[in-house]
């Protein structure tokens, strides 16, 4: 039985969210038990969405779940976003590795998604509405892009403060000795 895991979330500007994921090889305990640990650590951040990146690893997972319901839970393992289509729309997004900053994104209604189940079994899904801008927004992860690189000029300056303040704390705790 793997050990059961516990994560802290990564917040910006954290260099592992800039390093693009890597493919998941093993689909083995290991990975049940970082699928477990990260469906917990988002509940208990009162998250929707959580890329890999986000808890500090370098790997293509990521787990949603638009009503915190655990029929509504959904596992991607190296997702691919294969199309993005119909209108777009803007919706306030948060981001748990920038608490408290909201900002206005604009994405497609609908992805086209190519994942593996937990077990490797792939699939094909189309995403629309919500559960479709939590893929795309978690996808980003993967990809090394974050909340900041989607906000209008605007909204950067509104949480300039706020953002200035996660990179000083950063900083701190970089320059702490780890114990």
């Amino acid at each position: 039985m793997a050990p059961e895991l516990h994560f802290e979330l990564s917040l910006y500007p954290d260099p592992v969210l800039r390093k693009p994921a890597q493919p998941v090889a093993a689909f083995d305990e290991e990975l049940r038990a970082i699928v477990a640990a990260m469906f917990e650590r988002m509940y208990a951040s009162k998250g929707v969405g959580l890329a890999a990146p986000q808890v500090g690893l370098k790997t293509r997972i990521l787990v949603v779940n638009p009503s915190g319901e655990a029929k509504d839970e959904l596992l991607l393992v190296n997702p691919k976003i294969l199309a993005r289509s119909g209108p777009p729309t803007v919706f306030e997004e948060g981001c748990l590795s920038f608490p408290g900053i909201y900002a206005e994104v604009e994405r497609p209604e609908l992805c086209q998604v190519q994942a593996c189940r937990l077990d490797g079994t792939p699939f094909e899904e189309t995403f629309s509405g919500f559960v479709s801008r939590i893929v795309q927004h978690e996808y980003d992860h993967l990809e090394g892009v974050l909340l900041v690189d989607r906000m209008s000029p605007a909204d950067r300056l509104r949480h300039k403060a706020a953002l200035e303040d996660l990179v000083a704390r950063h900083k701190r705790r970089a320059a702490t000795p780890a114990r």
